[in-house]
C-alpha cells in the first residue's frame, strides 16, 4: 500500500498522519500511532475492548518471525479485508483504534530509565571521594 492509497482510504475518518516505519507506514492521529501498514496488510491497534471485534471478524494479531521463533504482537490486529470497500465502516473502526492507542498511552508507566537513574544514585562514601581526590592531586 502506498501513502496516497492510505490518504484516500482513511479519507471518512479525517486527518491522518503517515509516516515511513520498518517495511512500510506508521498512521497517526492527534501524534497517537493507531495503524500500521505493511507488507503483511494493514493492522489496527486493539486491546481488551476492541479484540472481540477482530476476533469475531477472523482476523490475527500482527506477527513477525525472528531465528529462533515467531512473535505475537497482540496490540496490532490485522484489518478485516472487507473493511477496504466500506470506508464509512472502517472510519468507525480507525475511531476505535484510535480510542485503544490512547486509552494504551494512559497506561503506560514512567520510562524505565528514569526510574533505574533514580534507583542507581546512591550517596558515594567520603573516603572514596577522599582518595579519588588524592589521586587527582598526585598526577
Amino acid at each position: 500500500m502506498d501513502r496516497e492509497f492510505l490518504t484516500d482510504l482513511f479519507a471518512d475518518f479525517g486527518p491522518v498522519t503517515i509516516r515511513k516505519m520498518f517495511s512500510g507506514y506508521g498512521i497517526s492521529a492527534d501524534g497517537i500511532n493507531f495503524a500500521l501498514s505493511l507488507r503483511a496488510g494493514l493492522f489496527f491497534r486493539a486491546d481488551e475492548v476492541t479484540i472481540p471485534d477482530f476476533e469475531a471478524e477472523g482476523s490475527k494479531p500482527f506477527q513477525y518471525s525472528t531465528r529462533a521463533k515467531i512473535v505475537v504482537v497482540n496490540s496490532y490486529w490485522e484489518l478485516p479485508a472487507r473493511l477496504f470497500d466500506d470506508s464509512a465502516e472502517l472510519a468507525q473502526w480507525a475511531r476505535a483504534a484510535l480510542a485503544a492507542a490512547q486509552r494504551a498511552k494512559v497506561k503506560t508507566r514512567p520510562k524505565k530509565k528514569a526510574a533505574a537513574k533514580k534507583a542507581t544514585r546512591k550517596a558515594v562514601p567520603k573516603k572514596r571521594l577522599a582518595k579519588k581526590a588524592a589521586k587527582r592531586k598526585v598526577r
